[in-house]
């Protein structure tokens, strides 16, 4: 049975026994700061199981998810995977064990035809309910009912006795017989030989962990499951290894199709980047792009890992981006929209492919940089703790950082690199896993509470205060002074969303003001963060929520132009252009989107252009309802990180944008006024940055420009239009004088040789020449060297000057015929280079360096002669 089957009898299935079927969540979890990513099947549901429930108490979904913490198992065993698809059914205080064990055997054995003999489960060794609806109701015989302990079927593991405090409970899970195992007495679940793959995980959420580590039962019991449907596809396929499942296989024969031949060890890189490219390809296609920090080291790391697997496959060209339209074929049942962005994901790939070649290729030059100054013995734990910092920052491969390390004669500490490693997984799995108190959520007091918004269509509505909140406590009174959130019934003021700013304004009951500062949303409830001004606030009062009009009509003009501004991007570069970002302020607006190449300032004129064409044109807004479906068939745009509910807000402009917006706008397009860009650039791999002004900002800004112009104009003495013509001509006159400034120095230079090297001192029979020459470039010294060199036999040379923003330059050369000492340009420049702060490299004949203490001349050519005396 297919994948795309399995996936689609899952819903079914759950759909009749009334569970409502929810999308898959992105793979970057909204309103949640305690996973990097997505994890498992249950946390868009936090809130639910934390009793905010929304219309609905049970649920079923297919969510992908992505996991780091066995990064380095995947492709070594048949089953681990950092990205995945989590099929689950959840009761948020409705059904519990029974109907979950129930049900989960009835969709194996029933659904899927599973024979029941293949099949065994594992208890908590405390469960003796669970137990008994398997051995009686579901009639599994007892020798294939398992109990195991606090670690493996307790939820989180061993949280009885390590915490965290919070939701906990009990687990039960389903595993299949493959037969074929280590073949000891008592094989079985618990063994590790790979015999039982577990394949459906049920936990009943019954206790709260108190932090004594008391376990309180809770008042609503809940169901979370999760079976993993690779693993599924891989019984259902008759095969023993999720790789070999329709999922994978595709792309395991396109990478061994590239491969000059295949050992069998080979194969653990060949799953690996199978298993790696799905990871990649849904963190961008979630809005994670490849950089240095937090999510996006994540993938660039998955990216480099996959790259160096390919490599010791004999792949040394950028290859994973081909890979991206064979997923895509793969998921497109599940996922059409990926087809659509394949080309841009593959981009961005490529260009992370293409970078990180080229610092396998630099590589030499980074360990210069990097192990300079280490000597042979003493440097081994440091060395072994870099060569970690490379391998993880830059993916490095140890084997190249040690070959590079046993030629430059540096000792290499394993044990230091091994302990850094060890390190680095605790740090991950930490990160990876939920901080704090399970569901940790500061606006537990909000459940129940709600908040209509009228603010599309009102600037002020009356209004009850239904909650106030200070300090994270609810209270009943707040007076003058007193900081807080207050909560209404209705509001006409706009919270934080889609990166549009939340509103500011007043709640005001006769004299008594409260000033909001800013607004923002949890579920149904939005909450206004302020200060009161004037009087006092209670619980239940009557009161006018205003809006502060001026700076919404600011917020709306830029939120609107934020909607042309994509519409013309389209027209002027193209359909492949989506929405990565916005920022929708006060003052300013600002546009992340995807595209490869850059723009041009003739597009970007013409985008503006078009913009403003949009603006004259006056076109009027509308803004309708509808279901998500009928929306995407009207062709809306929508942000693709974001999660849509059933129903839609769609911002129509005349026919050529249509958006799924829920933020504030004009009524027509000619409010904007004016709109001018004012900068654009790549912030990242295939990702563009426009920010722009509106209105009177805008404004301003050409008014800004136009006064700079005006004194340039005065300044050069001519009229504003032929300003470019009069700079062409005064910097073609700068670079003549420079010239002649470059010559005059150089003749200078050539006439002072001979003093330079009568000045020299005599040390070890060499001519020792180090002075400070003031008023030269690096190009002079350079210059200086040569000639020194070109009229004295055995010398060495160090040459130091000032730049013009006070830093120290320095050239060190060396002309010796003779065998007496063993040094050159580039050992010198390492010795004395610190004492102006800074550090050089080059050649045996030059080297150069630069440094931020040029009074430290003195002492650097101190050395120098140091050094030289020591020698022999």
């Amino acid at each position: 049975m297919k994948a795309d089957l399995l996936r689609e009898k899952f819903p079914i299935f759950f759909k009749a026994k009334k569970h409502k079927i929810v999308e898959s969540d992105s793979l970057i979890p909204k309103d949640d700061p305690t996973v990097l990513f997505t994890p498992a099947g249950m946390n868009q549901f936090k809130r639910q199981f934390l009793g905010h429930l929304t219309g609905f108490s049970r649920a079923a979904s297919s969510q992908r998810c992505l996991r780091t913490d066995d990064l380095d198992k995947v492709g070594k065993t048949p089953s681990h995977h950092t990205f995945f698809e989590m099929l689950g059914n959840f009761s948020f205080g409705d059904y519990f064990k029974e109907e979950a064990i129930t049900w989960a055997w009835e969709f194996l054995t029933e659904e899927l035809k599973i024979k029941e003999d293949k099949l065994w489960v594992s208890v908590y060794k405390d469960d003796d309910e669970s137990y008994n609806i398997w051995k009686d109701k579901i009639k599994v015989p007892v020798n294939k009912i398992v109990k195991l302990g606090d670690k493996e079927n307790f939820w989180p593991s061993e949280a009885k006795a390590n915490g965290p405090n919070g939701p906990c409970g009990p687990c039960s899970e389903i595993f299949f017989d493959q037969g074929a195992g280590c073949g000891k007495p008592g094989c079985g679940p618990a063994c590790s030989c790979g015999r039982f793959p577990e394949i459906w995980n049920l936990v009943f959420t019954q206790f709260n962990r108190k932090a004594d580590g008391k376990l309180e039962p809770l008042p609503k019991k809940n169901i979370d499951t999760g079976m993993g449907l690779e693993r599924l596809a891989a019984v259902m396929q008759g095969v023993p290894n999720n790789f070999e499942t329709d999922l994978f296989q595709p792309i395991v024969k396109e990478i061994v199709s590239k491969c000059q031949s295949v050992k069998v060890s080979d194969k653990e890189f060949i799953y690996a980047v199978s298993d790696h490219i799905r990871a990649i390809v849904f963190a961008i296609y979630d809005g994670v792009l490849p950089s240095n920090e937090g999510r996006g080291y994540v993938v660039r790391k998955i990216i480099r890992k996959s790259m160096l697997h390919l490599r010791a496959l004999g792949i040394a060209k950028p290859f994973l981006y081909k890979l991206t339209p064979l997923l895509s074929d793969i998921m497109k049942l599940p996922y059409p929209e990926l087809d659509k962005r394949k080309e841009n994901i593959s981009q961005i790939i490529l260009a992370e492919e293409n970078n990180f070649i080229s610092t396998l290729d630099s590589s030499s030059v980074l360990f210069e940089e990097k192990f300079k100054g280490f000597s042979n013995k003493q440097d081994a734990q440091r060395a072994g703790r870099l060569a970690f910092q490379l391998y993880d920052t830059y993916g490095i491969p140890l084997e190249l950082t040690r070959g590079w390390l046993e030629k430059a004669g540096i000792n290499f500490s394993q044990e230091a690199f091994d302990k850094e490693l060890g390190e680095q997984k605790n740090r991950s799995k930490l990160q990876s896993r939920m901080k704090g108190d399970v569901f940790d959520i500061k606006e537990l007091h909000l459940a129940g509470a709600k908040t209509s918004f009228l603010g599309y269509s009102k600037y002020e509505t009356k209004a009850k205060v239904i909650k106030i909140i200070k300090d994270n406590t609810p209270v009943k009174k707040i007076s003058a002074g007193e900081e807080a959130r207050i909560i209404l019934d209705k509001t006409v003021l706009y919270p934080e969303s889609g990166g549009q700013v939340g509103d500011t304004g007043e709640l005001i009951k006769g004299k008594n003001v409260f000033q909001i500062t800013g607004t923002r949303k949890f579920d149904n409830v939005i909450v206004h963060k302020g200060r009161v001004k004037t009087g006092s606030f209670r619980t239940t009062d009557e009161l006018m929520s205003c809006v502060d009009i001026k700076r919404r009509l600011s917020i709306a003009r830029n939120h609107t132009a934020t909607h042309l501004l994509q519409a013309a991007l389209r027209v002027i570069l193209g359909a492949h252009v989506q929405q990565q970002g916005s920022l929708v302020a006060e003052d300013r607006l600002r546009f992340d989107f995807t595209h490869f190449k850059d723009v041009t300032r003739e597009q970007l004129d013409r985008i503006e252009g078009l913009v403003n064409n949009y603006i004259v044109n006056n076109t009027c807004l509308k803004a309708k309802t509808l279901t998500l479906a009928e929306a995407k068939r009207q062709g809306a745009l929508a942000f693709f990180t974001e999660k849509y509910a059933e129903k839609v807000r769609m911002v129509a402009i005349g026919d050529f944008s249509k958006e799924l917006c829920g933020g504030t706008h004009l009524e027509c397009t000619g409010q904007i006024g004016l709109f001018k860009i004012v900068n654009e650039g790549s912030i990242a791999s295939g990702i563009r940055r426009i920010e722009a002004l509106t209105g009177d900002c805008a404004y301003k800004a050409l008014k800004e420009e136009e006064n700079i112009l005006a004194d340039i104009s005065s300044l050069l003495n001519v009229p504003s239009q032929k300003i470019t013509q009069e700079l062409e001509k005064k910097l073609f006159q700068i670079k003549e004088l420079e010239k002649k400034l470059s010559y005059r120095k150089t003749d200078m230079l050539r006439a002072s040789i001979d003093n330079y090297i009568k000045e020299g001192e005599i040390i070890n029979g060499i001519n020792v020449i180090a002075r400070f020459i003031e008023g030269q470039d690096m190009d002079a010294l350079r210059k200086a060297v040569d000639l020194i060199k070109a009229k004295e036999k055995s010398v060495i040379v160090a040459l130091g000057t000032t730049t013009s923003v006070g830093g120290a330059l320095l050239v060190t050369g060396t002309n010796l015929n003779t065998q007496i000492l063993d040094i050159d340009s580039a050992k010198i420049i390492k010795a004395i280079a610190p004492e102006i702060g800074g550090s050089g490299g080059g050649r045996k004949d030059f080297a150069q360096a630069g440094g931020n203490k040029p009074e430290n001349f003195p002492q650097a050519f101190k050395k120098l002669k140091e050094i030289i005396r020591e020698l022999k």
